[in-house]
């Protein structure tokens, strides 16, 4: 429709040179690339930048947006003078240039012919605050004067809606539709499976909400190789932007070459993300918080150790669209656990009674462990220890008691609340501290147990553990286990680097 490439990255920057630098980043990626000129600070920069576009004539199909303020974009200048930028876009080596409603609506359409006739239009509607009741409507709107494309962007709250949309732009030739929003985020790149599907990815600079950036949309999901047949996985949670399940199990498809995605969903009502499943063709996915109890109740059937342990975090879609539940938390405690101390006869405590604390106590309890549980709400603990035939043990008893391990099975320390502990350091009474919680890598709760002499184990190894399981249970395969252990550890280094010259940074000022 634009261009061969599906994937168009979005260039953006306040002045012209940080517009070429990442039109040279871009170019690295894909063909197809939209030039923000409302991003540039004046009409000076707007024109610098053009000029210094003409100079280099690119081989590449251009797409020229200068967006005004009304529309949701950042150009504060009269309409005729937006027009002539966009002219001059289109000298400049632009084929195609963006024209919202708004300008259409004030603008005689004899003016936007005499101006732009050269160029190819995509003409646009942007709903920033909702979805509008009546796309219909919209498209009729858009379609007068037989633009060559158009396309629509709105705010999603629910997949429901994202697909309503997606479905919009299957139906009709030369229709771009854009799920917005956090909720729509795995939408928008599962729109690359349709027959229009067209993903925009900032190379920088997101410049509408629920974008992935295109290093991230490439390297993390390869999402150029996304087709009709790739099949689908995911995770589900509230919030979902932490996890880093989609750099693990996407690098295992990768190393397998396997055409599949894993993506992240967030979801917060169940009931929507559930009726999307079918549509969206969606072969299995993962639990995390707070889903992994809730979700029971919209399973056809579960494995009988996940039905007893009460909690499921990972799903299977059947062929017949019937859902069945696992739980490999299980097996990711397990694995950690059995290499560094035996189990069988140990004396543990687990902190916290939810789905991870769960999946732990049956874990080592099946084990041969002697299982204590502490939680916030002592009710629960009781629950939970009588459950695996242990023992609750109140928070002010812990300094008079010993351990041979305790495992945080609590989310108190995870990114970004990581100055937070589950204990203090008088309370960690143990040969050894294992947290669940795998990012950041060393936790608050692990700093302290290391200051004592105690051994520290990071919740990476569970991580992988349970992650690889999964990968298998859906493939059949074996998992590649030290690429999944390999993407996690270097995402966590990033990470890592990342938040220290933040501190460092922030030091200085």
């Amino acid at each position: 429709m634009l261009g061969r490439e599906k994937i168009c990255a979005v260039v953006a920057a306040p002045d012209a040179r940080g517009m070429l630098r990442r039109l040279g980043r871009a170019l690295e990626t894909t063909r197809t690339i939209e030039l923000r000129l409302d991003w540039l600070r004046d009409d000076a920069e707007i024109e610098r930048f053009l000029r210094l576009l003409k100079a280099r004539r690119l081989r590449a199909t251009l797409i020229a947006t200068c967006r005004r303020r009304e529309a949701g974009g950042r150009y504060s200048g009269k309409i005729a003078t937006q027009l002539t930028h966009l002219s001059e876009a289109l000298c400049a080596g632009c084929t195609w240039y963006d024209l919202e409603i708004e300008t259409v609506r004030k603008c005689p359409p004899e003016l936007i012919d005499a101006l732009l006739g050269e160029g190819r239009q995509l003409r646009s509607a942007h709903f920033f605050g909702r979805m509008p009741r009546d796309l219909g409507r919209v498209v009729r709107e858009l379609a007068k004067g037989a633009p060559q494309a158009i396309k629509i962007a709105a705010q999603c709250s629910s997949l429901g809606q994202a697909r309503k949309l997606l479905n919009l732009a299957s139906q009709r030739k030369n229709t771009i539709a854009i799920p917005m929003g956090e909720v729509a985020q795995a939408a928008r790149i599962l729109a690359l499976r349709g027959r229009n599907g067209f993903a925009y990815a900032p190379v920088d600079n997101a410049t509408a909400p629920g974008q992935t950036s295109l290093d991230e949309l490439i390297k993390v999901y390869r999402a150029d190789r996304i087709d009709s047949r790739t099949e689908v996985y995911g995770v589900i949670g509230d919030p979902i932007g932490h996890s880093l399940s989609p750099v693990m199990q996407n690098a295992a498809f990768a190393a397998l070459k396997t055409n599949a995605v894993y993506l992240p969903f967030l979801v917060r009502d169940l009931k929507d993300f559930v009726s999307s499943i079918g549509e969206f063709g969606i072969r299995g996915f993962s639990v995390t918080l707070p889903h992994k109890e809730r979700i029971l109740t919209h399973l056809d059937d579960c494995d009988p150790l996940a039905a007893r342990i009460g909690a499921v975090n990972m799903v299977v879609v059947r062929r017949s669209g019937k859902l069945y539940g696992y739980n490999t938390d299980y097996v990711g405690i397990l694995r950690t656990l059995e290499k560094r101390i035996p189990l069988r006869g140990s004396r543990v405590l687990i902190l916290g009674a939810g789905g991870a604390a769960r999946a732990v106590a049956f874990a080592l309890t099946e084990a041969g462990c002697s299982v204590c549980v502490c939680a916030r709400r002592p009710v629960r603990a009781k629950a939970l220890a009588k459950a695996v035939g242990g023992q609750a043990i109140e928070r002010r008893a812990l300094r008079s008691e010993f351990f041979d391990a305790i495992v945080n099975a609590t989310p108190v320390g995870m990114h970004p609340r990581t100055e937070s502990s589950p204990l203090e350091a008088r309370e960690l009474n143990c040969r050894l501290v294992f947290d669940t919680i795998y990012r950041p890598r060393q936790t608050q709760l692990l700093k302290l147990a290391e200051r004592r002499g105690i051994k520290a184990v990071s919740g990476v190894e569970m991580f992988v553990g349970q992650g690889a399981a999964q990968w298998e249970i859906w493939t059949g395969e074996r998992a590649p286990v030290e690429t999944m252990r390999r993407a996690v550890v270097v995402a966590l280094q990033r990470e890592e680097k990342r938040d220290g010259m933040g501190k460092l940074a922030r030091k200085r000022r």
